[in-house]
């Protein structure tokens, strides 16, 4: 699409992190101009150990990058994920004895048999943070301005025009913010949000061990929360381990010995000797949803418009379906002769996408105080629960595909399409 009436970009995007680049890839990939806006230093974002996250990308999401044309980069340092075990348990204390229950809801790919792609993938954000970068740098038709911040926001009825902190000006048919949980440009333009503190940090390390993880991923609930081991390449683990406010803390704190043993008593031996590799980080978890993803020449996608809890690891994800979504939802109007920021393409991407960001946080909000707790006729029914779900084949392979992401309405992005014309 070519540029008109003064602007500088089909698209400007405030925000230029996974969900940022992601879309940025996908709407030059639909022959729109970009200009990303970003805060970041990129020496900071692009160093190894910048924060210790990995993600569990649900295939539809990965399916995505391939097309996007970095599957031949990211399938070098991509851990398929083949089965997932989810158990419930508690500690050992008090009189009591401990460890998962019997009880248990096993997920293995081998059961899909109409499909040859994994369960999920486990990335580590740096290898998913340098990909990008090297991918938005090689289209022509992406400005990546950073670290820059936008100052101001003011809209008439054909586009937007920010200002940035060095005083530039820019102007497109519409702003994206992709820009995180404090958005400035959500807050710009007064969007409002419902949001409430869970009252616990989740502590996220990488671990070496001793033997192979056969591609299984550890969802284990305890009563103070979700403790995940998520397999990493080679003989490693990516942990989320949710703990309260006041014993998180202490726990980073520990010197090494001390939280590894502490870290024992829940994963367990099956992995043999553990070692930390790298440093332990802490995350307050909160829920937040914004109001309405679109305003006037303005739209939401990723965390700027919904922060979930993590218990599943769909939080990225949901943000790679909000683009996949958009970047249709444009190219298809822009197909018709619209513009970008069109009134009627913003309306058709809150309706495909609001009702699946609601659902899920609220579903992962059900979860967690499902889970989170230790009241004995509630975790006998869980157990029950989870057992049940087990011995049912086609309710095993629906919860599959649901966080492989394959169900529902799926852009074509999501289905491995091109948005080229």
């Amino acid at each position: 699409m070519s540029n008109g009436r003064g602007f500088d970009a089909d698209v400007i995007l405030g925000g230029g992190g996974l969900v940022g680049q992601t879309l940025a890839l996908a709407l030059d990939q639909a022959g729109l101009s970009v200009i990303v806006i970003d805060a970041a230093k990129p020496a900071e974002t692009l160093a190894p150990a910048f924060d210790g996250r990995a993600f569990a990308i649900a295939f539809a999401s990965y399916r995505m990058w391939r097309a996007l044309g970095l599957g031949d980069e990211l399938d070098q340092v991509a851990q398929p994920i083949e089965q997932i075990m989810v158990t419930d348990g508690r500690l050992a204390g008090r009189g009591r004895q401990g460890g998962p229950s019997p009880l248990h809801l096993h997920f293995d790919r081998a059961e899909l048999t109409d499909s040859d792609e994994p369960l999920g993938l486990m990335l580590e954000a740096r290898h998913v943070r340098m990909a990008l970068d090297r991918g938005v740098k090689a289209r022509p038709s992406i400005r990546m301005i950073q670290p820059m911040s936008v100052t101001d926001i003011a809209r008439d009825p054909a586009g937007v025009t920010v200002t940035l902190a060095n005083g530039e000006t820019l102007r497109a048919p519409l702003l994206v913010g992709a820009d995180g949980r404090r958005s400035f440009v959500r807050q710009a333009v007064g969007i409002r949000t419902i949001a409430w503190d869970y009252p616990v940090t989740a502590i996220v390390a990488t671990i070496a061990h001793e033997e192979p993880h056969g591609a299984v991923a550890h969802e284990y609930f305890l009563p103070n929360g979700p403790f995940a081991i998520l397999p990493l390449k080679g003989n490693r683990s990516n942990i989320v381990w949710a703990e309260p406010r006041l014993a998180a803390d202490a726990l980073l704190k520990m010197n090494e010995p001390d939280f590894l043993a502490e870290l024992r008593l829940r994963f367990g031996d099956h992995l043999g000797a553990l070692a930390l590799q790298g440093p332990r980080f802490g995350y307050p978890l909160s829920m937040q949803l914004a109001e309405r993803m679109i305003d006037t020449r303005v739209v939401l996608a990723g965390d700027s418009a919904h922060g979930i809890h993590p218990l599943a690891g769909q939080g990225l994800n949901l943000g790679l379906k909000d683009c996949a979504a958009l970047a249709e939802c444009i190219a298809d109007g822009v197909g018709l002769g619209l513009d970008p920021g069109d009134v009627s393409i913003l309306e058709r991407y809150q309706r495909w996408r609001r009702f699946d960001n609601v659902s899920m946080a609220l579903g992962m909000e059900f979860f967690d105080k499902l889970f989170s707790n230790d009241i004995p006729p509630i975790a006998a029914a869980r157990r029950v629960g989870l057992a049940a779900v087990n011995a049912v084949g086609p309710a095993r392979r629906f919860f599959m595909k649901y966080a492989g992401g394959a169900a529902g309405d799926l852009p074509k992005l999501l289905r491995g399409e091109s948005l080229a014309a």
